[in-house]
């Protein structure tokens, strides 16, 4: 291309995204006889992605594109898998489809055998449907969802008998309502504008997506603007005026994911909003049933995605999960939740109810918007979290849905020694305050139990870090008045204090390498309050191991830790290791710091929970989150 064809481009996508403006959401959504629930996908988004999450060939041989499989004489499939059941006890539960059919489009070369087969609570396997085809077409069959409350899924095998079998436009259907709800797509970024690029351009590949939807907000908080990168680019055409594009000041994924929920709102109060982490792998079709499944829930439901793991893509994070409020513990799995399983070797079988759904994504019905506000302003880390325990306070349930994920990255990658442990210190303390009625002696009696291992742990900055978290919440709801911009500065910069925060290249640490002997650890305490006992004794007194221990991510555990005085720790990412010693003197200090802090929030607690209950419909109010984002004074 020359150079002024190139200018030309620049210049229409230029437009492209200036000319975005906040139009309003189409209303006019007529519905089809049959809505489609769900497609017939054969492989994934990436290569990366096992093609058995979607399908799997037991004998013989087949050919896959997205949409189509080809066997070969003798081959056999089935979609008992993944992303290819029909998660029959959700859609029994919490919709108004009582019966469902699959239609699949056959190139038949000669004899051909499809079953619908199903699956129970223990997932005992029996078929509900069958047919023998000789001829090519469209064939379909069908279930009565009536037997699966508590637990099984639907799926499709098929056997190429006489000749080679083709299959296309395989597609779970049922009765639609008499008009589709609006939806629009909101994704928050900050500074990762290359894999934010890659999600944009993931929905707008495929044409059953993004006819779909009404709109893609994309929200950019940062200085690395995705509005730059040729790939989002690339896409501008085929979202056209579909695409949102706006830019603000980093208010953390509370101040971007809100942004979307109130320009959606702004402009269509009946539209409903899909929240969409930037650095995820899109899966489209999860958009789809995400979408279909909130236009047939009896009642307005929040309808969140699962979440599989960036790096190791066939493993599930969790199948539901809750909160326990009164011990400020979220991200808890549900009973009888799948967790950390390959779903390659498992399937979810029972239904399991979530309390809340994390916004990697997550369908937000219109109706809570308008009833129960906007979220908190809390910059980030529990805003989902009381999002979803207010919803459910105002009689709006959530439902985790099996079958409909993304992938995002592993958290068990990124080290618990964060900066973003003071937003998850201080906003536990506001969900807990705002939703239930905290026991100040209980909770400070955890936090207490929760520092004193990171002390003996070594771990001064995290101990700081926690503390000002709480230090923060005794402040009162004045600390979200800005929405969390200062606050994120003086929870980063303090850590420089202390040295145990650094990473640093493991090749080259700042201690000779040949003084490091890697030390093993047992296995966990069975008395663990006395031991903890033991090692801050023997921390305080110095009775500690002598010399320079290397320890691995696995291993540090604070009762390992505790037992030395200088070590070189493994950081979570794997990218590099901390350097932890002793420090009496800074000890003290903070476990000083530590009582005085713990002892105000025993005794202010009950007065802190009021102010925060009185301040929070200001705080989740358009006209407060209009102040932020600089729209009004």
């Amino acid at each position: 291309m020359d150079q002024s064809a190139t200018q030309a481009v620049t210049e229409t996508n230029d437009r492209a995204v200036a000319e975005a403006a906040p139009t309003a959401l189409r209303s006019d959504h007529r519905a089809p006889d049959r809505l489609v629930l769900q497609r017939g996908i054969f492989t994934g988004p990436s290569a990366k992605i096992n093609d058995e999450l979607y399908a799997v060939v037991t004998r013989g041989r087949a050919q896959r594109d997205r949409l189509s499989l080809q066997l070969d004489k003798g081959a056999t499939v089935h979609t008992n898998t993944y992303f290819g059941r029909f998660a029959a006890a959700y859609w029994q539960r919490w919709t108004t489809v009582t019966e469902v059919q699959v239609t699949l489009v056959l190139d038949v070369a000669a004899d051909a055998r499809l079953r619908l087969v199903a699956s129970d609570i223990a997932g005992h396997r029996r078929i509900v449907d069958s047919i023998e085809v000789a001829a090519s077409g469209p064939v379909t069959l069908g279930a009565t969802l009536d037997q699966y409350v508590d637990g099984g899924a639907l799926w499709v095998e098929a056997d190429a008998v006489g000749g080679a079998l083709g299959i296309t436009e395989l597609t779970w259907s049922a009765a639609a309502p008499e008009r589709m709800r609006p939806v629009a797509i909101a994704i928050c970024t900050f500074n990762r504008a290359a894999d934010c690029a890659e999600t944009v351009a993931a929905l707008a590949s495929d044409p059953a997506v993004l006819a779909a939807i009404d709109a893609v907000y994309v929200v950019d908080q940062g200085t690395d603007l995705v509005e730059e990168r040729p790939r989002f680019r690339e896409v501008l055409p085929v979202l056209g005026e579909k695409l949102r594009y706006i830019r603000q000041p980093n208010l953390g994924g509370a101040g971007g994911f809100t942004r979307g929920l109130y320009e959606v709102s702004a402009v269509n109060e009946h539209a409903d909003v899909i929240l969409m982490d930037d650095d995820i792998l899109c899966e489209p079709e999860t958009v789809l049933r995400l979408n279909a499944f909130a236009n047939l829930t009896v009642e307005p439901t929040l309808v969140g995605a699962q979440m599989l793991f960036l790096l190791n893509p066939d493993y599930l994070n969790v199948g539901a999960e809750e909160v326990h409020l009164d011990r400020l513990m979220h991200g808890q799995k549900v009973s009888k939740a799948l967790r950390n399983t390959s779903m390659l070797k498992k399937n979810q079988e029972r239904r399991v109810d979530a309390g809340y759904n994390a916004w990697w994504t997550c369908l937000i019905p219109a109706e809570v918007v308008a009833k129960i506000g906007l979220p908190l302003p809390v910059f980030f880390q529990w805003d989902d979290v009381e999002y979803g325990v207010r919803a459910r306070e105002h009689g709006f349930v959530t439902v985790t849905l099996p079958n409909a994920a993304v992938w995002h990255a592993d958290f068990y990658w990124k080290d618990y020694d964060d900066w973003a442990r003071y937003f998850s210190t201080r906003n536990s303390l506001i969900v807990g305050a705002l939703h239930t009625d905290l026991d100040g002696r209980k909770i400070s009696k955890q936090l207490f139990r929760n520092i004193a291992e990171q002390l003996v742990a070594m771990q001064y900055g995290l101990v700081h870090t926690t503390l000002q978290g709480i230090e923060d919440f005794l402040r009162g709801p004045k600390i979200l008045r800005d929405g969390g911009i200062e606050a994120l500065a003086q929870a980063r910069g303090q850590r420089a204090d202390y040295p145990e925060t650094f990473k640093h290249p493991a090749a080259t640490p700042p201690v000779p390498s040949t003084h490091i002997a890697v030390q093993r650890a047992s296995g966990e305490p069975s008395r663990a309050l006395l031991v903890l006992i033991k090692r801050a004794i023997g921390q305080w007194t110095g009775r500690t191991r002598p010399g320079l221990v290397g320890i691995t991510r696995e291993d540090a555990y604070w009762w390992h830790v505790s037992l030395f005085d200088h070590v070189v720790v493994t950081d979570a990412s794997q990218s590099g290791v901390r350097i932890r010693q002793r420090d009496k003197a800074r000890a003290r200090a903070l476990l000083i710091r530590s009582l005085k802090v713990l002892r105000r929030l025993r005794r202010e607690l009950p007065a802190l929970q009021e102010q925060y209950r009185a301040a929070a419909p200001e705080l989740t109010s358009r006209e407060n989150w209009e102040r932020l984002y600089g729209i009004r004074p």
